[in-house]
Formats: C-alpha cells, structure tokens, sequence
C-alpha cells in the first residue's frame, strides 16, 4: 500500500443514476464520468440512505443511518457531538476543505474543524459569509450577476421552472466550483500538504438553468423521455402518499414544450458539471496529485426528471431517487475498469476511504468497505429510509390547498412530507420492498421484469416467498442498527474464558 493517500470526494446533488449513460440513459452522455470509471470501480447498485439532502450527506459523513444519528429532515443538520469523517481526517493531520454546497454543518465546533471553506449554494453565495483559506476565484459581483436569474426564475408551469442563460461559465455554479477545486489543487501541490476534499457541486438541483451551449447538446429530437402507465395512480395499487405526490408534481398536464425543456435542461446540466469534472482530473494529472489521491464520485439522491411523470423529489422509494452514481478511483493502486454489481450505499464511503488510508474505522459507524476495491465480501442487499414519525400526509390534506397544486403546495407542505411516516425499504438487484407502518400499502417491486418499477406487485400471492424473505431483510437491518451511540462492550480479557 502507498503512503496515506488525499481524498478528492465529488458530490453532486440530486442526479439520479441513470441519468448517465454509464447506467444505461440513451442520451445523457458523461464522458469525463466515464473517464473516471476507467481509472477505477463503477458501483452499479448505489443507494442512498435518504432520498433528501441533509440526511443523505449526514449519513454519508457518519456512516450512519439516519434514524441513529437522528437528522432525518432538512431542518435537522449534522449533530454536534457526530463522530464523522472530518473529525478523523483532521485529527491525523489533513488540510480538510469544502467547495460548494453544504447542507450538512452547522456547529461552529464542525465548522471550525474545515481549513479550506468555499460554500455556495443553489442560488448563490450565502450572504456575508467570509470564505476561509482561499479567495473565490471570480469576484463576487461575477458570482452574483451569475446566479440572478436562479433567484427570481421564469414560470413554465405551476410545477417548475426551467432557464436557458448566457452568463460566463466561470460565474455559474458548476463553473465556479470546477475552478476553486482547480486552484485549490494547485496550492495542495505547491505546499505538499495532505488533503481530504469535499467538492460538492449544488447541480443538478433546482433552480434548473443552464448555459446555453449545453443545453443546445439537448435538443427535444434527441431526449428519449421514460415509459408511463395511465393509470399508475389511479388503479388502487400505488401507496396514498405516492398518489398524493403525483398530484402535486405530476407533468402530464404541462406542455410538451415544457416537459423537454425542463428534461434536456436537466441534463445539460449534468453534461455542464461533467465538463468541470474532466478539468478537475487534468488538474489532478498535472500535478502528479492522482498517483496518491483517491477519488469518489456521487450524488446524495436522485429526481423523479420524467419518470412516473413527475419532477424534482419526494418521500418515496422508487430507483430514480433512490439509486445513485457511485465511482471509487485510485489509479496506482485499485482496480481500474471495473463495474461491480453487488449492493452499495453512501454510508460504506468513509469506511473505505478511511481503510485504504489505514485509518481505524469507529465501531459508531455502520456502514463496511465496499467489495472490489478492498477484501470486503460483496453484499446482496442494501436499505433506505424516510420520514421521522410524524402523522401522514393524506389526499384530504392536500384538497385544502390551493389549486393548482404545483410547486406552491409542494413548498407549503414540504416539512410535514418530510416528518411524516417511518417508511423503510431494502433492495436487491431483482426487488425493492418498502414498508411503513404508518401507511397504508407495502410496495414491492419485480426490478428485473419491471425495471421502471410501474407496478406495485406486493398483493400478487406468487411473491409471498420473496415479500417474506425481504421483511426478514429489513427486520434484521433495523435490529442490527438500533443501537446509537454503540453499547459499552466487555474489555477484550473477558471473553478469554479458557484463561
């Protein structure tokens, strides 16, 4: 094994898997992503914890599930006494940063904790925060007249908004944080000082605007929108909260105009921020950096983008906002050109940065190295979850809001369909089941004959075997991982009983 090797963590937002054509999309094209993956490990089966932002990346950090480190809403930000991976990195001596969105840190005590900060979000830079360890590498007013128009967006329809726009690429998001990774790489270089780097890019999320350029990539001609089902929510099978969801956020009644518009500029943006990405890594190649770095590439959860015609995210489970991106690059010593199919999840990244660092893994974190680039064996399922207990959210609740519902009912809703229910799901490579006590339908999902997952089969008697088997799945995860902070164990001599 090399020296104790930099990390370079790139994190989009919301990008669901295939929205790539390393996962099979016909024309969202990701070559600086797939440059990445033929340097190292593509994880077929990536799930996030929790398909919202804070508590995916809460997750991600602790190696946690979210209903032991207890941030489970957008409100709710990374607890203070957290054991997470910026705590270790620094503690062994790594110059740590964050470039772009945060999400997750709030105590100054964390706060404290990053040599290099650079936050900017979806609309821009926080008011008066001061950067820390680097200057922005455009100046503020650049930054701001970049971002103007995702703070009063255009309305396409009462459920999104989409822009094209000619501001400098250097002064939009993806650019301005593609360039301060850049910088800061150069300066990691120049000082030799070892790093672990949080690149987090806000795009793809809302506000979806993009340049130009990039959305001329994606003409309607070219976009090959996901297979519907009439009556998906109308025939009884779909959970209340599902039906509920596509009622607020549903396309069917926009434009078509509109519904290519807001899809290709998507992922135009996607195609924007894989440029940047590509820069990153000539930036690396450069500087001799991507012998001793490994790199990880992800999104914290996905977006509905056209399937089950709807848009943007919500508390359900289906793959789009459940699966992500996940590569794991480390040239001079991982496999390269490798796709690996077991189950993975978010909360096994800072185990296995933090193993091939041969850094002691804490027993508070749940997540195990993933297979292929370290010994660990592969896993045949893996688990999600949603909600904090919190009283549903019903179709009758929803009526006594305005119409049309759109994203004005989405926003005046959004933290009671945070809270609500205790929905927990695990999937394999051929199912998905989903259960909450609380609501009113289990979900299964047959991932190999209906990969779109169109039709809920949870009430068909020939999958009572597989229901079973996978009830068992999520019982036994739940038991496993209840314990947080970890019960005291007996010193090491008492279990020497032959002594």
């Amino acid at each position: 094994m090399a020296e104790s090797p930099n990390v370079l963590f790139i994190m989009c937002d919301q990008m669901k898997a295939t929205a790539s054509h390393l996962y099979g999309n016909s024309f969202g094209e990701t070559p600086s992503l797939e440059r990445l993956a033929k340097r190292g490990v593509l994880y077929e089966h990536a799930v996030t914890p929790h398909p919202l932002c804070v508590p995916a990346r809460i997750s991600a950090w602790t190696s946690q599930w979210p209903h032991s480190h207890g941030g489970r809403r957008n409100q709710t930000l990374m607890p203070g006494d957290a054991n997470h991976a910026f705590k270790i990195w620094k503690r062994e001596g790594y110059h740590t940063g964050l470039i772009g969105k945060n999400h997750c840190f709030e105590e100054e005590s964390d706060l404290d904790l990053f040599d290099t900060w650079c936050q900017i979000s979806h609309v821009g830079l926080t008011k008066d925060e001061p950067t820390k360890g680097m200057e922005w590498v455009r100046t503020v007013d650049q930054i701001n007249e970049g971002h103007s128009v995702r703070k009063n967006m255009p309305n396409s329809s009462p459920r999104f908004s989409w822009a094209v726009t000619d501001f400098p690429l250097e002064d939009y998001s993806s650019g301005l944080v593609g360039g301060q990774a850049r910088r800061f790489l150069e300066q990691r270089n120049e000082d030799g000082e070892p790093f672990a780097l949080w690149v987090s890019f806000p795009a793809p999320h809302e506000p979806w605007e993009v340049p130009r350029q990039y959305a001329d990539m994606f003409p309607r001609e070219k976009i090959e929108l996901p297979p519907w089902r009439d009556d998906e929510f109308t025939d009884g099978t779909a959970p209340e909260r599902n039906v509920a969801l596509y009622e607020m956020m549903g396309i069917r009644e926009d434009s078509e105009e509109d519904v290519y518009g807001v899809v290709g500029v998507y992922h135009a943006m996607i195609r924007f921020m894989d440029e940047e990405i590509g820069k990153i890594l000539d930036t690396l190649d450069e500087t001799g950096l991507s012998e001793n770095t490994v790199v990880v590439f992800c999104s914290d959860h996905g977006d509905f983008m056209g399937e089950h015609a709807m848009q943007c995210k919500g508390g359900v489970f289906y793959d789009c906002l459940t699966r992500v991106p996940l590569i794991v690059s480390w040239p001079s010593q991982l496999p390269s050109d490798v796709r690996d199919d077991s189950m993975a999840n978010l909360i096994d990244l800072v185990p296995t940065l933090l193993q091939l660092q041969g850094i002691p893994i804490p027993r508070s974190m749940h997540g195990k190295p993933l297979p292929t680039v370290t010994d660990a064996e592969p896993r045949d399922a893996t688990f999600s979850e949603y909600g904090s207990g919190g009283p549903e959210f019903r179709l009758p609740d929803l009526e006594k809001l305005e119409k049309p519902y759109g994203r004005r009912a989405l926003m005046r809703s959004l933290q009671w369909r945070e809270a609500e229910g205790r929905r927990k799901m695990v999937r394999t490579k051929t199912w998905k089941y989903v259960h909450d006590p609380m609501g009113d339908k289990d979900e299964l999902y047959d991932l190999v004959n209906d990969p779109w997952e169109l039709t809920n089969v949870a009430t068909d008697p020939a999958n009572k075997a597989i229901l079973a088997d996978l009830a068992i799945k999520l019982a036994d995860w739940s038991i496993d991982t209840e314990d947080s902070p970890p019960v005291p164990l007996p010193e090491p001599g008492q279990y020497a009983l032959s002594e």
